[in-house]
């Protein structure tokens, strides 16, 4: 069934798309390496559970808590912020 300007599938296709985006900008946030012993924002002591259950933190759970709705504010925006992704 064709909507508007767009050819059929094109819905999914944008579904698709922005499913994959997301799932590659949240392997990019997932840390990597060596736990952190001390926050890197505020120098608080990241708990060894934390640093065990999580291999590569680098920030305590109050500094990553603000660190994510940061990125989650960034990301309410239109997804590449082209005409092209605004499929009507």
């Amino acid at each position: 069934m064709a909507v508007g300007w767009s050819r059929d599938g094109a819905v999914q296709d944008q579904i698709d798309a922005t499913v994959e985006s997301e799932i590659e900008l949240a392997r990019k946030r997932l840390p990597t390496g060596e736990s952190m012993a001390n926050c890197q924002e505020c120098d608080a002591a990241i708990p060894e559970a934390r640093r065990k259950a999580m291999p590569g933190v680098r920030y305590c759970v109050a500094c990553q808590s603000e660190l994510e709705k940061k990125q989650k504010a960034e990301t309410l925006y239109n997804r590449k912020g082209s005409k092209d992704s605004q499929l009507k």
